[in-house]
């Protein structure tokens, strides 16, 4: 449901809102950053449908500026007042996101990595059922990363398989 006063707040408000949003879903990004692949992951055996390191650069980047442009969009339709069970989902699914990294690559834990990322799928799945009454474009702007999270579970439980 749309709020009509949402396209009157000030734009300030507006950017500065957005902006924190960008900044929260970029801080989880961080953190991957100080689990990097490594050597653990160089002596993996790996599928041959594997995805070339360079790519996952730029296909986060562009996953965590849609997550954070779908979360403000549902935040303008009414704030933390009105909207505080799909933000909250969307955080908790943030949460998982951030914490799989260290699972996989700092703490060298595949197994457990893939059942968290089943909880993260599950969050995820759900934001968007959340952000689908308040906003079309905000869940279909969460539509790729379910897909790409999708695709990372396959690819974690091959790893996991493949490496006991």
């Amino acid at each position: 449901m749309k709020n009509p006063t949402a396209k009157f707040q000030p734009i300030g408000r507006r950017l500065l809102a957005l902006s924190g949003w960008v900044l929260l879903c970029f801080a989880v990004a961080s953190l991957a950053g100080l689990f990097g692949p490594g050597e653990w992951y160089g002596t993996l055996k790996k599928p041959a449908w594997n995805p070339p390191g360079w790519i996952f650069g730029p296909v986060w980047s562009a996953l965590y500026t849609m997550m954070a442009v779908a979360a403000w969009l549902v935040w303008r339709q009414g704030g933390w007042d009105k909207q505080r069970k799909p933000l909250l989902t969307f955080l908790a699914q943030l949460a998982l996101n951030a914490l799989w990294t260290p699972l996989f690559f700092g703490w060298h834990r595949p197994g457990v990595a893939f059942a968290e990322i089943v909880l993260l799928w599950l969050a995820i799945a759900a934001t968007i059922a959340l952000f689908r009454s308040v906003s079309r474009t905000a869940m279909l702007l969460l539509v790729p990363y379910l897909a790409w999270v999708s695709f990372a579970a396959v690819l974690n439980f091959t790893l996991w398989r493949l490496n006991p």
